[in-house]
């Protein structure tokens, strides 16, 4: 990257507000120039093919097309643009999926302020930007051994439990009278799960919970 010329970033988000300070961030930065605005995933990709910024920062969950969908549809078409995610989920499921999609770092919203602009500015470079207790965490995973039930660490005990129950069969109220928890909490968790795993439907989750061994528990 050419020291002398400003970074032309786009900047996509359903909320203005945040929009407008994320913009009064970075137009403090010499070596910044918000190109344009998108409030949701669909125009994102369409001013990314129209003004060919430099680096997109990228809401996670918008309106319609999610953020994840949006970098995966901007990288197809766009190999070189870069798209940094911007999201208030703490999550290792959450960040493999965006770097699968091709996104080059994941930064924390509640750690905007401090690592933003370094990531925009990594990003521009060529380099993946990872938010540090994200990277960590995701190291630690790699270098952990997995559970003899093949479970993975990016569920939580009640997701791999909801997920288990699904598996076996069980009605969404039957899994929430099991776990004491309510028929809407158990669509939260199924949902969660589609979107973690990157799987669609039962019949998916239920070949999901076959491979890693979830059957194998006793109800």
């Amino acid at each position: 990257m050419n020291t002398s010329k400003r970074i032309r970033i786009l900047l996509a988000d359903d909320h203005a507000v945040l929009r407008a300070g994320l913009r009064a961030l970075l137009a403090a930065q010499r070596d910044f120039e918000v190109v344009g605005e998108a409030a949701d995933g669909a125009e994102a990709v369409r001013l990314t093919q129209a003004l060919r910024p430099d680096v997109v920062v990228m809401d996670i969950g918008m309106p319609g097309m999610s953020g994840i969908d949006a970098t995966a549809r901007i990288k197809r078409d766009l190999p070189a643009a870069k798209v940094l995610i911007l999201s208030m989920h703490d999550d290792r499921g959450y960040l493999r999926q965006v770097l699968r999609a091709g996104a080059s770092g994941y930064v924390l919203k509640k750690a905007a302020d401090t690592e933003l602009l370094a990531a925009i500015r990594a990003a521009a470079r060529g380099e993946v930007f990872l938010d540090p207790s994200l990277a960590k965490a995701l190291v630690e995973e790699v270098m952990e051994p997995k559970t003899s039930a093949g479970e993975t660490p990016a569920l939580s005990d009640r997701e791999r439990e909801v997920l288990r129950l699904i598996a076996h069969g069980h009605t969404n109220q039957e899994v929430a009278d099991k776990l004491c928890i309510s028929v809407k909490s158990v669509e939260t968790y199924k949902a969660r799960l589609t979107e973690k795993l990157g799987l669609k439907g039962r019949a998916e989750l239920v070949r999901y919970a076959l491979h890693h061994g979830l059957l194998k528990d006793t109800d």
